[in-house]
C-alpha cells in the first residue's frame, strides 16, 4: 500500500480476507514518483502559469474592506476560467499571516494590510503551488526589509542546488544566512518554522523534502518548491513560493520570482 492510502481502505481489505500481507509500497512508489518526466513537466508548468495568472488577477481587484473569502473566490474563479482546478486558495490578512496556516481572527483589507496568498491548482492531477506577499498601500521599512530578505532566502536555496548534494542541505544554507541576519535560530520563531520546500507532483507534498534530515541525492527530474518565509508572531510574516525542478545543468523555476514588495506578480 502506498503512504497516504486512506486507512478505511487497509482496514476493509484485513476484514474481507486474510490471505495477504499489508506492507508499505512507499520505496516503489516513490522511485516512480520522484524523477519527472518530460511530459510530467510540461503539465505541471501549465500549472503553475495558470496559478500565476490568477494571482496576478487577484492582485490587481484586492480593495479595502476585502475578507479573506473574497479575495480566495477571486483566486478560485480565475484559476477555474483558465481551465485549472483550484486546490487550494490559502489568503492571510494582516497578524494572520504571521502564521504559517492562518488563525481563526477575522481579519480584512486595510491600508498598511501584509496580505498572503498561497495558491495551487491542478492539471491533469499535475500540481502547482505558488506563495505571494504584499502590502496594501505603502509597505512600512520593516516589512520591506524582512520581504527582501526572504526574496534573498529563495535565491540561496536554488543557488545552493546541485546535483548529488543532500537536499537537506538547501535548507541548511537558508537557515545559515537567515541567523545571520538575526532570525531563528533553527525553526525558532521570529524566524522560519518550517521546511525550505517540499517535492511536488501528482500530490502537493510528497517525496523528498527541503529539511535538514533529509539525505536524498538531488537529481534531475525532482521537483520542490522553494518557500523560505519569515514569520513574526503578533506582527506579520512573508512568504514568497515558486516551484523549480532539477536538470544536468542546474534548477530551472517554473515561474519567475517575485521583483519586489511593489511588483509582487
Amino acid at each position: 500500500m502506498e503512504p497516504t492510502t486512506r486507512f478505511f481502505i487497509i482496514d476493509g481489505i484485513r476484514q474481507v480476507t486474510k490471505d495477504y500481507d499489508l506492507v508499505s509500497g512507499d520505496d516503489l512508489v516513490r522511485a516512480c514518483r520522484m524523477h519527472k518526466s518530460p511530459a510530467e513537466l510540461a503539465l505541471m508548468q501549465v500549472a503553475n502559469e495558470v496559478t500565476l495568472a490568477a494571482l496576478r488577477y487577484a492582485h490587481a481587484h484586492v480593495r479595502p474592506g476585502m475578507r479573506a473569502a473574497d479575495i480566495a473566490a477571486l483566486v478560485d474563479t480565475a484559476t477555474a476560467a483558465l481551465g485549472g482546478r483550484p486546490e487550494f486558495s490559502l489568503v492571510l490578512l494582516n497578524e494572520a499571516s504571521a502564521y504559517p496556516h492562518g488563525s481563526i481572527q477575522p481579519e480584512v483589507v486595510k491600508d498598511g494590510s501584509t496580505v498572503l496568498l498561497d495558491v495551487g491548482c491542478a492539471v491533469h492531477g499535475y500540481q502547482s503551488d505558488i506563495s505571494r506577499t504584499w502590502v496594501f498601500g505603502m509597505p512600512s521599512a520593516r516589512q520591506r526589509k524582512v520581504w527582501d530578505t526572504v526574496k534573498r532566502g529563495q535565491e540561496i536555496a536554488l543557488e545552493t542546488a546541485k546535483l548529488g548534494i543532500p537536499v537537506g542541505d538547501i535548507d541548511k544554507a537558508v537557515r545559515r544566512y537567515y541567523e545571520g541576519e538575526g532570525w531563528g535560530p533553527g525553526y525558532r520563531l521570529p524566524g522560519l518554522s518550517h521546511r525550505t520546500g517540499h517535492g511536488i507532483g501528482l500530490d502537493g507534498h510528497e517525496s523528498p523534502y527541503l529539511v535538514l534530515s533529509d539525505t536524498t541525492p538531488l537529481e534531475p527530474g525532482m521537483c520542490f518548491s522553494d518557500e523560505p518565509g519569515l514569520y513574526i508572531p503578533g506582527e506579520f510574516g512573508i512568504r514568497l513560493e515558486d516551484c523549480w525542478h532539477m536538470t544536468e545543468t542546474g534548477p530551472t523555476l517554473f515561474t519567475p520570482l517575485a521583483t519586489s514588495i511593489d511588483q509582487p506578480i
